[in-house]
C-alpha cells in the first residue's frame, strides 16, 4: 500500500484492529507494482439552524447556513457521498537500481455520487467527478535519505490531517451530495495540507527522528499567477516507542511570498456593463502589494493501550484559514493573524470499537486597522469576515473485518463573524470504508 494510505490507517489514531497491508502485489520484471486503496460511502444528514447576527452570509464560515434568501431560519441537506478521505485507487512502483530505490505513484480518486441528472458529469472537480491527486516520483537509499518530485500531499500540516479521526469519517459536511470529498476537521483545528507540486528531500531515519524539506508551487491558495519565489515547507517529527507508550511528534512550517495582482475599477475602453457606457481613464481600486504568509504548527499523538491522545497547535500571519492563502490578507496587502488548533481523546472498547471525541477551533483576527464588514477580502465580496470556525465530533469507528471499518459520527459545526453573525449546523453520518 502507498505510503499516504498507509500513513491515513496506520500513522493516524484511527488505527483501528485493521492495520495497513501491502495491496494487490503484482511482480514485474525489475518492478514490483502495488494496486491499492479504498472505497467509502456515507449517508449523512445536515441541519443548519441558528443563524444570528446581521450578516447574510460569512465569509469564511464553514457552519451551513439556511436558505439563501433568508425567508426561513431552518435548512437540512441530505447526501450520499464519500467522506473526508476520498475514494481511492493508486498505482505504486517500486524497484532497487544501482543501489538507488526507485518508486512511481499515480492515484486518482472517484466521487461515488453526484447530482447531475444522468449522474455522468465526471467533472474533475471538489463539487464531482475524479480527483488526481498523486502523480510522483521518489529515488534515494536509506543511507543518504530520499528526494520526491510531482505532486503529492502537502509538507506543512499534513500530520494534522493524518491524525484527525474524522479521516476515516465525515467531519465537516458539504452539504447535498456530489461532492468528491467532505472537509472532515479542514478549517476547525488545522490548514488543509493540500495536494501540491513540489521538490522534497527526506532525512534517514535517524533512531526515530526524521525531516522533510521542499519548495512547492509558489502561486497555490494564493490565487495569483505570479510570486517572487517557490514556497518553502519543511517538517521534523520523532517516533516514540517507550514500553507501552508510541506515538510520535511532530513540528512543521511554511513560507510563501505574496503578490497581489492590481485591482481595477475599469479599464479605459472596456465598455461598464452596470451603466452602459465606455471607461474613459483606467481607475485603480487598489495597487499591487507585496506580504509574506508564514506559519508553523506543532502536534503530539500518544497511545497506550487502549487510550489515545491527539494534540495539535498552529499559528501564521498571512496565512489565512482552512486553505492555506485563503482570507490571509485584504485587498490591500494587510496581513491577518491566524491560529487554532484541536484536541481528540480515543478509547478501544474490548470488541475493538474505537471510540472518539474531538474539539477543534480555527481563528482569523481582523488586520490593522480593518473593520469586520464589508471588507472580507479583495474583489466584490462585502459578506462578514469570519472570526472562528469551531467542531465537536463523537464517533464511532468498528473493524468489521480486517479490512472493512463501520463508521457513524456526529458533527457540530459553529461559525462566528467579526460583526457578531453566527451559523450553526449538526450533520448525522453513518457508512463504511473498505481498504485494499
Amino acid at each position: 500500500m502507498n505510503k499516504n494510505i498507509k500513513l491515513a490507517v496506520a500513522g493516524a489514531v484511527l488505527a483501528l484492529s485493521a492495520t495497513a497491508n501491502a495491496g494487490i502485489i503484482i511482480p514485474a520484471g525489475d518492478w514490483t507494482l502495488d494496486i491499492n486503496g479504498n472505497v467509502n460511502a456515507f449517508a449523512s444528514y445536515t441541519r443548519a439552524d441558528n443563524a444570528t447576527g446581521p450578516g447574510t452570509a460569512i465569509n469564511g464560515g464553514i457552519a451551513l447556513g439556511p436558505n439563501a434568501d433568508g425567508a426561513t431560519n431552518q435548512n437540512s441537506y441530505r447526501s450520499i457521498n464519500t467522506g473526508l478521505l476520498p475514494s481511492w485507487l493508486g498505482f505504486t512502483g517500486t524497484t532497487r537500481q544501482n543501489d538507488v530505490d526507485v518508486s512511481f505513484t499515480i492515484s486518482m480518486q472517484p466521487s461515488v455520487s453526484e447530482n447531475s441528472a444522468t449522474g455522468d458529469n465526471g467533472q474533475n472537480s471538489l463539487y464531482s467527478g475524479t480527483l488526481w491527486r498523486q502523480t510522483f516520483v521518489t529515488f534515494g537509499d536509506k543511507s543518504w535519505g530520499s528526494f520526491k518530485l510531482g505532486k503529492d500531499i502537502g509538507i506543512y500540516a499534513s500530520d494534522a490531517i493524518l491524525n484527525d479521526m474524522t479521516l476515516l469519517g465525515v467531519g465537516a459536511s458539504l452539504g447535498n451530495s456530489g461532492t468528491s470529498t467532505t472537509l472532515g476537521g479542514i478549517g476547525t483545528g488545522y490548514q488543509y495540507a493540500a495536494w501540491k507540486g513540489q521538490v522534497a528531500y527526506t532525512t534517514p531515519n535517524f533512531n526515530g527522528f526524521q525531516a522533510t524539506v521542499g519548495i512547492t508551487n509558489p502561486n497555490q491558495g494564493f490565487g495569483e499567477a505570479n510570486q517572487d519565489r517557490f514556497g518553502m515547507e519543511g517538517k521534523a517529527s520523532y517516533a516514540i516507542s517507550a514500553g507501552d507508550v508510541t506515538g510520535k511528534l511532530w513540528v512543521s512550517g511554511a513560507s510563501y511570498d505574496v503578490t497581489t495582482a492590481a485591482t481595477t475599477a475599469c479599464t479605459a475602453g472596456d465598455l461598464i456593463a452596470t451603466t452602459g457606457t465606455v471607461c474613459a481613464v483606467t481607475t485603480t481600486t487598489n495597487a499591487s502589494r507585496e506580504y509574506r504568509a508564514n506559519v508553523g504548527d506543532v502536534g503530539a499523538n500518544l497511545n497506550m493501550g487502549p487510550f489515545g491522545v491527539t494534540g495539535y497547535y498552529y499559528k501564521g500571519k498571512g496565512a489565512g484559514t482552512t486553505f492555506l492563502g485563503a482570507l490571509g490578507a485584504t485587498a490591500a496587502g494587510a496581513r491577518r493573524d491566524s491560529d487554532g488548533g484541536y484536541v481528540q481523546l480515543t478509547y478501544v472498547l474490548p470488541v475493538k470499537t474505537k471510540l472518539g471525541f474531538a474539539y477543534g477551533i480555527s481563528n482569523l483576527d481582523l488586520a490593522s486597522g480593518e473593520s469586520g464588514a464589508a471588507v472580507a477580502g479583495p474583489g466584490t465580496d462585502t459578506t462578514s469576515l469570519v472570526s472562528e470556525n469551531e467542531r465537536y465530533t463523537v464517533g464511532a469507528y468498528h473493524p468489521l473485518t480486517k479490512h472493512l471499518n463501520l463508521v457513524a459520527e456526529y458533527n457540530n459545526i459553529q461559525s462566528k463573524a467579526h460583526d457578531g453573525s453566527g451559523r450553526e449546523n449538526q450533520t448525522y453520518s453513518a457508512g463504511a470504508i473498505l481498504f485494499f
